[in-house]
């Protein structure tokens, strides 16, 4: 989003193997290779006459779990090699294995061992684990051509759907919820509450107390009932109720959007993780979070980080609810962090954003075919380890038939035609929306493009509202990076929230579909001796992770605001002249944008606001 953007790291990291040894995964691609591609299914191998196969259901996540496999050798003479079959029904899949290579046709799955465990010497035993999705249990166990003779898990049937559950004391911050009891041929241990989708509660009775909610909120909620061994039945029917109490001026943004860009290398040099957003209190200001950024290669979504996204450990003082990561558990990083965000803050929708500054580059690809790109997304952002940590995806494209960092010649209508394919493909269900120009110059970036036609698959757009001026042009003249409105001697003509709003609008964009940028930073020059904009200069101000750019932490006490212009602040201290967003000119500008109709606002990005959130604070009551 801002062209401060660092290099992405290239996604490489060594995941542990349940056997000890260690795989190397390059992003998810690695992870997710589709199965049928993995070897193929070979020839059984002679049965042991005492060789038993056996399943277990390690754990379950609500969208996926993990399952594994264990092969005894309960014989005298060793067993080479091992072959299981097993099959799921339609709509239970795996989707990754480790230790065994694994395949299907059909509903009928088949795993083989590898080159290293293939042998089982007799009273030993080897196991294999995988990761899937659905309800489903495995039946029709075969080992080595054989029956499994397993007592554990084959042949026994999930437990039933239980009853649609019931509210009752509802209150400003809590509701009950009960449902009759489901059934199932072994017994039935607990159940699994979920809201809005998420398990929040596991709990082995059929009553259950949500609280800490928010007055004034929908919420829906569904129960899954969990037999003995831990095998999941299908989801009962949802129920939807509203806390009492609330009103528009108690929830985030009254009616409007407040969105916050947070970064997955952010976890690095910045020391910024998900926490963060609970301690400075902005997780109860905002209403929607776009996680920067996934990648677009080869014309596809990919992962933008492997390690942070979903594989680094977090412990327990750096964990949202207080709970360390493990080393073994399905998902971690800042996927899982965002999960128990939305648990305790459900009224939060997180969308993955893909591209950005440095990785726009493969858009033009994507355009050359939208519906595989569109695939590819929704494959990605559905993945049962973290789908119910995303409701929809962002697209920030810089820039559709014009140029950022390199230059598109797609045509004018290769976003709409994106954003129609990523629609239809992701449906009602998710939010779909992009990151746009703000270039309302004639003849600029909004004109190279047909952002009318695209806004009637995207839910709104987020018009980047800022980096209009700053120390590229290292000679100056100073000017403030995100002008809200016209001024006499601004150095380009157009390059205004004012200018860019005006002309999306005489396009045909609804002004409900449009939020207002803030940038949470200032961009500066030096060797500045006029205090007002307009001055000469040699060249950027020092900045903490790059020339030219400094967060708005830093800049409110080392160089604290002498003057405003168009709608924003400016700074002028020493040699040093910044422009920059107060809490004063937020809540001009978000009086502006609710004037205007505006959808809300959204800001780039979390890291940069004070340890109390104090920009966060004022967008959010500045959109009341």
């Amino acid at each position: 989003m801002s062209t401060d953007t660092p290099q992405r790291r290239s996604g490489f990291s060594w995941i542990p193997t349940r056997s000890g040894r260690s795989k190397v995964v390059a992003g998810l691609t690695a992870l997710v290779v589709p199965l049928a591609a993995m070897v193929g299914l070979a020839s059984p191998a002679s049965a042991a006459a005492s060789a038993t196969a056996t399943y277990t259901k390690k754990s379950d996540w609500g969208s996926g779990f993990e399952g594994q496999w264990t092969v005894k050798n309960a014989g005298t003479t060793a067993l080479s090699s091992w072959t299981i079959e097993w099959d799921y029904p339609t709509g239970t899949r795996v989707s990754s294995a480790w230790d065994a290579s694994v395949t299907s046709s059909g509903t009928r799955w088949t795993a083989k061992n590898l080159s290293w465990n293939g042998t089982v010497a007799p009273g030993a035993s080897v196991s294999f684990g995988f990761n899937g999705s659905g309800p489903g249990a495995p039946t029709g166990c075969k080992l080595n051509g054989a029956s499994c003779d397993g007592s554990t898990v084959p042949g026994d049937n999930p437990p039933s759907a239980p009853g649609t559950p019931a509210t009752s004391d509802v209150t400003n911050t809590s509701v009950k919820l009960s449902w009759s009891a489901a059934t199932d041929d072994k017994g039935v241990k607990n159940y699994d509450v979920l809201r809005n989708g998420a398990k929040i509660a596991t709990v082995t009775g059929t009553t259950y107390t949500n609280t800490g909610l928010t007055a004034g909120t929908d919420y829906t909620y569904a129960v899954q009932a969990r037999d003995t061994i831990d095998q999941l039945g299908p989801v009962s029917g949802s129920v939807s109720v509203r806390t009492t109490g609330g009103g528009g001026g108690e929830q985030p943004g009254g009616d409007k959007i407040n969105l916050g860009y947070f970064t997955n290398w952010g976890v690095y040099g910045r020391n910024y993780h998900v926490k963060n957003l609970v301690t400075s209190g902005s997780a109860a200001k905002i209403t929607h979070i776009n996680y920067a950024f996934g990648n677009v290669q080869n014309g596809r979504c990919t992962i933008g980080d492997s390690y942070a996204d979903y594989d680094k450990a977090y412990t327990a003082d750096q964990s949202v609810d207080g709970v360390a990561d493990t080393w073994d558990q399905p998902l971690r990083g800042n996927f899982n962090q965002l999960r128990k965000l939305k648990a305790e803050y459900p009224h939060i929708k997180v969308l993955w954003s893909f591209g950005g500054w440095t990785w726009s580059g493969g858009f033009p690809q994507a355009a050359q075919n939208p519906a595989a790109f569109a695939q590819s997304c929704y494959d990605l952002v559905e993945d049962p380890r973290w789908a119910d940590v995303f409701d929809g995806i962002d697209l920030d494209w810089e820039y559709p038939n014009a140029c950022g960092l390199t230059c598109d010649t797609s045509g004018p209508a290769a976003l709409k035609n994106l954003a129609s394919a990523v629609k239809t493909k992701f449906g009602a269900g998710n939010l779909v929306t992009a990151a746009i120009t703000a270039d309302g110059s004639a003849g600029g970036k909004i004109d190279a493009a047909d952002y009318a036609g695209a806004a009637q698959s995207f839910d709104w757009y987020n018009v980047m509202t800022y980096d209009f001026f700053g120390a590229w042009a290292n000679k100056g003249p100073t000017a403030p990076h995100s002008p809200l409105t016209p001024y006499t001697g601004i150095p380009q003509e157009g390059f205004t929230s004012a200018d860019a709003i005006a002309k999306l609008k005489a396009k045909g964009v609804p002004a409900k579909k449009l939020l207002l940028g803030i940038g949470f930073y200032g961009r500066g020059w030096t060797g500045v001796t006029q205090s007002a904009p307009g001055g000469t200069a040699t060249g950027a101000a020092p900045g903490t992770y790059e020339a030219g750019i400094e967060d708005y932490k830093v800049l409110k006490s080392t160089c604290p605001a002498t003057g405003t212009i168009a709608g924003t602040a400016y700074a002028h201290c020493g040699t040093n002249w910044w422009s920059y967003d107060t809490p004063a000119t937020i809540g001009s500008k978000m009086t502006w944008a609710k004037n205007q109709g505006l959808g809300g606002a959204f800001f780039w990005e979390f890291s940069g606001d004070t340890t109390n959130g104090e920009l966060v604070s004022a967008i959010n009551s500045g959109l009341q």
